[in-house]
């Protein structure tokens, strides 16, 4: 009796902590999923952009281009070349949404993903007959989402291109500790001048594939809730720090400390 009674307790931990652990607990094996339409981070304002404008004709399109300027590791920009690297100057979105473009003046960019800006300046460049073969290329300077809470490496992260996922966040924070809420993961965006908290269940595919914060964005912060066992850990080293038998033990140990050198100096 005693023996089951032990087994039947270990196999109900054991289904707890796969309730609370794994991911997308409810998808079966090689089930397929529709994918939800990423429609791409759009520009807003303080975003940072590259965008380079090339043609048959080189000394043209110059005229549409920042030059280019030198950065090295961890330093501001320099006037030297050597172990530093080259990049062209980018374009800085104002709080209004716009920017200042060569020859073409101010540019309403916010709302636009860059494929749409990318289409405008052509347009522009070719309609003002500055150019008949523009090629134009816009890119994020500044695309920098962070990851705080029960993660294993938090921090903010650069992210390469225009896409990444709220498990590839995940990933670039080395995934979370056994500690993290795996049904509570907070998404805070602030976009438009609006503030949005999403909540996401890593456990259900629905909430984490339907979610509108399944693809993020820049700046995007991503929170992972401690569980109660953490939260506990907490709160007992916090009250133990507070309590008399903290203080007590630190006193019995000055008291030892003292005696041990009041007797080594009396054999001396």
């Amino acid at each position: 009796m005693a023996i089951t009674a032990i087994v039947a307790l270990a196999a109900g931990c054991s289904t707890t902590t796969y309730q609370q652990i794994d991911y997308l607990q409810d998808i079966t094996r090689n089930e397929t999923l529709d994918m939800k339409e990423n429609a791409g981070i759009v520009i807003q304002p303080q975003d940072q952009l590259s965008i380079v404008v090339s043609s048959r004709n080189p000394e043209l399109s110059a005229a549409l281009n920042k030059p280019m300027a030198t950065y090295a590791a961890g330093s501001e920009i320099t006037t030297t070349t050597g172990g530093s690297i080259q990049r062209i100057l980018g374009y800085v979105v104002d709080n209004s949404g716009n920017l200042e473009f060569p020859m073409l003046g101010t540019i309403h960019v916010a709302g636009l993903t860059r494929w749409e800006l990318q289409n405008l300046i052509k347009e522009k460049v070719i309609s003002e007959g500055i150019l008949l073969d523009p090629i134009v290329t816009v890119e994020f300077m500044n695309f920098r989402i962070s990851v705080m809470g029960e993660v294993n490496n938090p921090g903010t992260f650069s992210v390469t291109g225009d896409k990444i996922t709220l498990l590839g966040a995940l990933s670039l924070a080395r995934d979370l500790t056994i500690y993290g809420r795996r049904d509570n993961v907070t998404v805070i965006r602030e976009q438009n001048g609006q503030r949005s908290v999403y909540k996401v269940d890593l456990r259900k595919s629905s909430s984490l594939f339907d979610s509108p914060a399944y693809y993020l964005q820049q700046n995007d912060v991503v929170y992972v809730y401690p569980n109660s066992v953490r939260a506990g850990q907490s709160t007992i080293n916090e009250n133990y720090f507070k309590s008399g038998n903290f203080w007590i033990s630190l006193s019995s140990v000055a008291i030892t400390v003292t005696n041990l050198i009041l007797t080594l100096t009396l054999r001396k």
